[in-house]
């Protein structure tokens, strides 16, 4: 097949400086075929261009534009872009189409996709829902904190799709409900938040479980040496492509370091989260954001937490909440900084600064998608001045710096931010289940010890 080049499709330089422990990306020996201006000009199933009129999708982001005529021909694909630039259907749609008209046997899937979070697991299942109903594939959602039968019961029954999070996907293997060696086609969507949640050493278990000769694309917002080592071991003369290369240097999104005092951090955030319009805030512990999420609710403000603590019916339950308006303010650690989408949201307030610049362009990427603008707001204190000055100068972005206080203009006019009515309000949240002992060997049993050491581990899954 002859192949073209697009020109300066794997030459294009960040405006912003990259950061010095990226690694260079590589360049492809085989040119890549040339970007499409519509989905109607891909060779796509007819049922699946239908499904993507009555959706409403006609014109392809930058990545899909970009990756789609080399996916669907069955090239290796390497993207690189913040979440909300499309990431979803550039490896959904090739992944469905060349699967047309094909069935799995029982607990043998043909297509894999690995993500690092339960959330982001029911994202990718929704979004590609429709299209994969359309071909008559069945997909499979595979993650812990659900139901593990009820997962094996639909490998069994067959599923050419399995959405995984790494750690149940193995415990499925270990079971005997899941075999791998048919999977044609393996998808890393958020690459680089499996590796830093530790998931590297089960990632590449399970790839190397695939079928060798099959096709692999990675996706990730940053890149960094354990995606270099991923990329390298298992992909084979990639497509490249990098959209929004800063992944938070984004011309539609502002960045904002507000400079507090100790004693008005609080107050400073609590007239923040009663401005007009969804609000992200970031804090480092659950239990930070269960003692802030209730003190914006004694303020009138409807607030409500998600971490780790909670079960998944929790979780799901309260970003279904925060995406019907029920409420306004979602008061959550890093579990929420990946795989969450939320039309408008136009602000993310790191109440805790960020550890690294990854978690900063991560959280940062709640807001400003696909296309629309937002607002990073970071509240920073006298001693943190200087550690956020370099985290910002590593994510290559050069912020505001503003000193704010409480019941100031400047802060109403950078946040939004206005006096709460003090009258408490009430959220009606799921009560807490029983937590569930799912084990991993066929009879389910481990010894306490076991159980004991891997529980950080399920928590994450």
């Amino acid at each position: 097949m002859n192949r073209t080049r697009r020109p300066g499709s794997n030459t294009s330089r960040p405006r912003t400086r990259r950061p010095s422990h990226e690694f260079t990306l590589p360049t492809s020996r085989t040119e890549a075929l040339p970007a499409v201006a519509a989905f109607a000009e891909l060779d796509l199933p007819e049922k699946m261009q239908a499904a993507l009129r009555t959706e409403g999708v006609t014109v392809p982001f930058p990545i899909q534009a970009a990756t789609l005529p080399n996916s669907l021909a069955g090239r290796d694909v390497l993207g690189r872009g913040r979440t909300g630039s499309g990431k979803t259907l550039a490896f959904g749609l090739p992944l469905l189409a060349r699967l047309d008209g094909r069935r799995a046997e029982p607990r043998q899937p043909l297509a894999l996709v690995l993500v690092p979070t339960r959330e982001l697991a029911q994202q990718v299942t929704d979004a590609l829902t429709p299209y994969a109903r359309a071909l008559r594939l069945r997909a499979a959602t595979v993650v812990g904190g659900m139901s593990i039968g009820r997962q094996a019961a639909a490998l069994r029954s067959g599923a050419e799709v399995v959405v995984a999070t790494p750690g149940r996907l193995k415990d499925l293997i270990e079971r005997g409900d899941c075999v791998l060696r048919q999977v044609e086609i393996t998808v890393l969507d958020e690459a680089d938040q499996m590796t830093d949640m530790g998931f590297l050493p089960q990632v590449t278990a399970l790839l190397d479980q695939v079928r060798p000769d099959g096709q692999r694309m990675l996706f990730s917002a940053t890149l960094d040496r354990n995606i270099d080592l991923l990329v390298r071991r298992y992909l084979h003369d990639p497509v490249v492509h990098s959209v929004d290369p800063s992944a938070g240097a984004v011309t539609t999104m502002e960045h904002h370091l507000l400079h507090v005092h100790d004693d008005d951090k609080r107050a400073t955030a609590t007239e923040t989260a009663a401005r007009d319009g969804r609000v992200i805030m970031f804090l480092d512990t659950k239990h930070a954001a269960e003692r802030l999420a209730k003190h914006l609710l004694s303020m009138g403000v409807r607030a409500s937490a998600l971490h780790g603590g909670k079960s998944q019916p929790q979780r799901t339950r309260t970003l279904g909440q925060f995406k019907d308006g029920q409420v306004t303010v979602l008061v959550a650690t890093n579990v929420a900084a990946r795989g969450i989408h939320v039309d408008n949201i136009d602000l993310v307030v790191n109440f805790d600064p960020p550890a690294d610049h990854k978690d900063y362009l991560h959280r940062g990427g709640r807001t400003a998608r696909a296309g629309e603008s937002g607002t990073v707001v970071t509240l920073v204190l006298p001693h943190q001045r200087r550690s956020m000055d370099r985290l910002m100068s590593d994510a290559g972005i050069t912020p505001r710096t503003t000193r704010v206080r409480p019941g100031e203009e400047e802060l109403s006019r950078i946040t939004g931010a206005r006096t709460p009515s003090g009258v408490p309000v009430t959220i009606t949240v799921p009560a807490p289940e029983p937590q569930r002992r799912t084990g991993t060997s066929p009879a389910g049993s481990r010894s306490r010890g076991a159980r004991g050491r891997r529980r950080s581990s399920r928590t994450s899954r």
